[in-house]
């Protein structure tokens, strides 16, 4: 499968049989897997919903939100939780307007998860760990 490196970009290949471990980026040596959400922008983020294998669930959010400061514990915790079988990025729609808008994020925190580019399924507003969890695991489902 192949995953995107969270610090410089690179794809990186990881055979099938190891893919619950760690992984290191073969070009800068970071870990590929680190337990936290990737913060992206408009420059980056096609690339990394394109080149990752696995299902990308991403967070549009904004500094200013209520109900997105309370999500943004619990997103980080099911990340860690689900790191190897759903990538986890946030995309600030403060500064990626150009992303946001492509999107038409209307309220937020909204949820949307991508498979090969691709939109799979899309939710607005906050939810507590299990239930976050539950929606992720419908959504795969759809994949």
């Amino acid at each position: 499968m192949h995953y995107t490196c969270p610090s410089c970009g690179a794809i990186n290949r990881i055979p099938d049989d190891k893919q619950q471990q760690q992984g290191t980026c073969g070009r800068c040596k970071s870990d590929l897997f680190t337990g936290h959400p990737l913060e992206l922008n408009d420059a980056d983020f096609q690339r990394f919903i394109a080149k990752n294998d696995l299902p990308v669930l991403v967070d549009f959010w904004a500094s200013w939100c209520g109900p997105c400061k309370m999500m943004a514990p619990i997103f980080t915790q099911v990340c860690g939780q689900m790191q190897h079988k759903v990538r986890f990025a946030k995309v600030n729609t403060e500064v990626a307007q150009h992303t946001s808008a492509q999107f038409a994020i209307r309220s937020i925190p909204t949820l949307i998860l991508f498979h090969q580019g691709r939109e799979v399924d899309r939710l607005a507003g906050a939810l507590p760990a299990p239930q976050l969890t539950q929606w992720i695991n419908q959504a795969l489902s759809k994949i």
